[in-house]
Parts: structure tokens; sequence; C-alpha cells
């Protein structure tokens, strides 16, 4: 580019050179060739003009490109230690949280398990001695219950199945799926037998029609 712009400032003078001898003469009355090859030379003086400012430019511009080129990279900011240390620890403290939160979940999850389980467990022995209850046989019925002001209450029944009733036999009072209470048979005879209550009837009192049976085996 160097040459090119010496090659053009050459042209320029030599244009310059040219223009002088042509007006050397200036009193002289111009001709009209004389005239139009001025007025070319002035256009490509200017010409020459305008291409060497535009290759200066040119220049200029690319010497900005290959200094920003060969320039070494700004640096990456480097922390502090003292930042550092702080982002590790808070680095630490999210790891703690979440083995904790971890935790928790697993601690509630167990707990949740064991009382479901227990639940369960507890709804399938209540459903199991109530069908037990159920389905436990009749081994006597209660005729009617009387409340004895000497005495205290007491029950005559239906022997339904003698084999399985002797004194001493103690049977539960049946009604629906619940036990209401016991009754131990005393005095028996062909028309049935009397029995007493094996402690208190908390929630209802015996009536008659109340089936007695076994105890199940719970």
């Amino acid at each position: 580019m160097d040459t090119l712009k010496i090659l053009l400032g050459a042209t320029v003078a030599l244009l310059l050179g040219a223009l002088a001898v042509s007006y050397k003469n200036i009193n002289a009355p111009a001709k009209p060739a004389a005239q139009s090859e001025q007025k070319e030379l002035l256009r490509q003086i200017e010409e020459l003009r305008l291409e060497q400012d535009r290759l200066q430019i040119e220049k200029q511009r690319m010497e900005l490109q290959q200094a920003a080129a060969q320039a070494p990279p700004v640096p990456a900011p480097v922390a502090e230690p003292a930042q550092i240390a702080a982002m590790q620890q808070q680095i630490a403290d999210l790891e703690k949280e979440k083995e904790k939160a971890l935790r928790d979940a697993e601690t509630a999850d167990r707990e949740a398990a064991f009382v479901g389980g227990k639940m369960l467990e507890g709804r399938d022995q209540e459903a199991r001695r109530a069908r037990m209850i159920r389905d436990s046989l009749v081994i006597a019925r209660i005729q009617e219950w009387v409340e004895d002001p000497q005495f205290g209450g007491f029950a005559t029944i239906e022997i339904i199945m003698p084999d399985n009733v002797q004194p001493g036999s103690v049977l539960c009072v049946r009604r629906n799926t619940g036990i209401l209470g016991r009754l131990r048979v005393g005095e028996m005879s062909i028309e049935g037998a009397i029995a007493n209550p094996v402690g208190t009837f908390p929630e209802a009192r015996p009536q008659a029609g109340d089936e007695l049976i076994l105890e199940p085996p719970f």
C-alpha cells in the first residue's frame, strides 16, 4: 500500500507540473483545446487526492485491526480468597440442608408407614375379632334377665348345646358382632340353667334373646 501511495504522489506531482506549464501564459488568450485540457487535469488531480485520502483511512483501519488481534486477552477477574471461602461455605451449607431434608423426608415416610400399618393392623384385628364372634356357635340363649335387690342381676338361659355346657362354664353374651360381657353357668336342669354375671356390663345389660357363645380364641 505504501508503494501505491508513492506512485499516486508522483502522478499528482506530474499533473501539477503540467498544470503549471499550461498556466504559464495565463494573460495570453487561451484556446478552447487548452482550457479543456486544464479542466481534465484538475479533475484528475481531485480524483487522485480523494483516492489518496481513502487509502490513508484504509491503512489506519487495518493497523487498528492488527493491533487488536495482537493484543493479549484480558484475563478474567480472579476471585479473592475470602470470596472463594464464602462460596465454598455456602455450597457446604446447601449440601447439609439437602441432606437434612432427605433425612426428614425418609423419617416422615417411615413414620407414616408405621402409623398406617398399625391402623391397618388394628382394623384387621377388629375385623377378625368381629368375624370370629359372628361365626361362633350359639351354645345357649338368654330367656330372661332378672334384677334381684338381694342377689343382684342374673339370667335364666336356654341350653341349646348341652354337650358344651356344664356348671361353672363361662359363656359370652353376644349381641350382633360384639360381646357385652360374660356369664357363669350355675345350676342346670332340663328346663335350663341360671347364669350369674362375671364382672359388670359397662355398655348395656343382657336381655331376652341375647345369644351365649364360647370365648373365641382371639
